[in-house]
């Protein structure tokens, strides 16, 4: 018997360790059945084809293979995530010259541009994958796993689906849930297992209560994360719960609050200083220097990934200058450049220490937006042992502000803004700002946007406050460094479209409004 999971596109490749999971461990490269969890036996009359996991560590190595895969995946997790989120909004310029980023910074993205058809593979595969250890985790063979080892273990792996399910109906809308294994076809199961391999797209109101199932069964049940902000535990479902909220298809404002509050109960709060984040310390080697993070697991960080030396990331080449060797893949243009309304941003409000933690001014080889001379490279991920987070408190702490105003109460949305702002250096609010909603929410917009700048956030809100046409245009009219636009931002704007691959393979799932 082999136990299969969807898998429409290519099955990414599991990872195996025989030790605790977290986002901080080195993968392992080499495909596992263990891990799969597969077994090729065949059956006897008696065997239960449900069974997945046949004992504890099948089920464990599977597991710590769900915290590689977040680690593992830069594509999407790191790279796509801030293209998307920066690029396709006024924050960043495509960078270099390939359709993969200037689709999006033209607002050209088809069902055919690269970034958009890797992450629908990599985001509904990876959500296959959880799929799979939380059914099977229920039933492990040999009966292993006490009660409370088994909902601890697949709160986890709701926390992580919830997160992916998240990112995807933020990008598309309306997507396709799977929640079973789908079963090996048959000649006498064929109708009843097609829709499980060509699933139908679910409604995105249907998609956002999925997510917050898995979140607040999660919510009961996670671990406690003890420090470690590598694990998908109880704070970051908190965390993921105060974020969904905020979103259109289930926004409650009052339970954004309450799940925030709760964080801050826990002992989160800000850094005293930004560059906690993501300063490094440059220690001189035989061959250079070593760029390793000077702060991780801070009080400000919910869920990170660390890179230990030996092992490191490439993102950081593809953004500029590792620090680590300065001349590595130092020859070609660099992705997601800081735009001139994105630095003008910074200085309107003389806001350096954020903006020099965000944006650096380096010579190069080339001039597609810059001087080569004094060129604008994004700075927060300038190593390749740089942390990289998934979610902080300053996010959720201005979510917060957000469902404040909502509920009219200026004068806690106005002392949060401050609080954000005198750690960052810069003035705080004047009394008229505070006592005029439009003015304090226009203030709180841009504060999101400087605190959040180049990690993938601006596109969203931009998206959640209905300003995609008024932000988007704007910059288009002032920003002189802008590509012209390809096609003008509409409503339609809201979504990306949907991969040619997913609509020729799948007959089930239909195209977004608009492409």
């Amino acid at each position: 018997m082999k136990l299969k999971y969807i898998n429409i596109f290519s099955i990414i490749v599991a990872m195996c360790l025989a030790s605790s999971c977290g986002l901080n461990y080195e993968p392992v490269s080499d495909y596992s059945d263990i891990t799969e969890g597969i077994d090729d036996t065949e059956p006897d009359a008696s065997e239960d084809a449900s069974i997945v996991y046949k004992n504890r560590a099948d089920a464990e190595s599977a597991l710590t293979a769900l915290y590689e895969d977040i680690r593992g995946n830069q594509n999407f997790l790191q790279l796509d995530y801030l293209l998307i989120g920066d690029v396709h909004s006024d924050n960043a310029y495509a960078g270099t010259t390939g359709s993969e980023v200037v689709d999006p910074a033209t607002n050209d993205l088809n069902s055919t541009t690269l970034c958009v058809n890797r992450d629908w593979e990599y985001l509904f595969d990876q959500a296959a994958r959880c799929t799979r250890f939380i059914v099977g985790v229920e039933k492990v063979a040999d009966g292993s796993l006490s009660d409370s080892e088994v909902k601890s273990m697949k709160a986890q792996a709701e926390i992580f689906r919830a997160l992916i399910w998240f990112r995807a109906a933020r990008m598309w809308g309306n997507i396709p849930l799977v929640t079973t294994i789908p079963p090996d076809i048959t000649s006498e199961n064929i109708a009843e297992a097609y829709e499980s391999y060509f699933p139908k797209q679910n409604t995105e109101a249907e998609a956002y209560e999925a997510i917050l199932n898995d979140l607040l069964d999660a919510y009961q049940y996670a671990p406690a994360g003890n420090g470690d902000k590598t694990r998908f535990s109880k704070d970051v479902a908190t965390a993921l719960l105060a974020k969904v909220y905020a979103e259109k298809p289930v926004r409650d404002y009052n339970k954004v609050i309450k799940y925030v509050d709760e964080l801050t109960a826990n002992g989160y709060a800000l850094n005293p200083e930004y560059g906690m984040l993501f300063d490094v310390d440059m220690t001189e080697s035989s061959t250079g220097y070593v760029a390793t993070p000077l702060y991780q697991n801070t009080a400000e960080s919910i869920l990170e990934i660390h890179y230990p030396v030996g092992s490191g990331n490439w993102a950081s080449w593809m953004y500029g200058h590792c620090l680590e060797d300065m001349s590595y893949g130092f020859t070609w243009a660099k992705w997601i450049t800081p735009s001139r309304d994105l630095t003008a941003a910074f200085d309107e409000l003389n806001d350096t220490k954020r903006k020099e933690q965000t944006v650096i001014y380096q010579e190069c080889d080339w001039s597609n937006y810059y001087p080569s001379n004094d060129y604008a490279f994004m700075y927060k991920v300038r190593s390749g042992y740089s942390v990289i987070y998934f979610l902080r408190y300053d996010d959720l702490l201005l979510l917060k502000a957000e469902g404040l105003l909502a509920n009219n109460d200026l004068t806690g949305a106005a002392a949060i803004i401050d609080q954000i702002r005198t750690r960052a250096g810069v003035r705080t609010l004047t009394a008229s700002e505070k006592g005029n909603k439009e003015t304090l929410f226009s203030l709180y917009v841009n504060e999101r946007r400087l605190e959040l700048a180049c990690e993938g956030e601006r596109w969203y809100d931009l998206c959640r406050l209905d300003l995609v046409q008024e932000a988007m245009m704007a910059a288009q009219r002032t920003d002189p460094g802008r590509l012209p636009l390809v096609n003008p931002y509409t409503e339609n704007s809201y979504l990306l479209p949907i991969p040619q691959d997913v609509l020729d393979t799948n007959p089930n799932v239909v195209q977004n409004p608009g492409y």
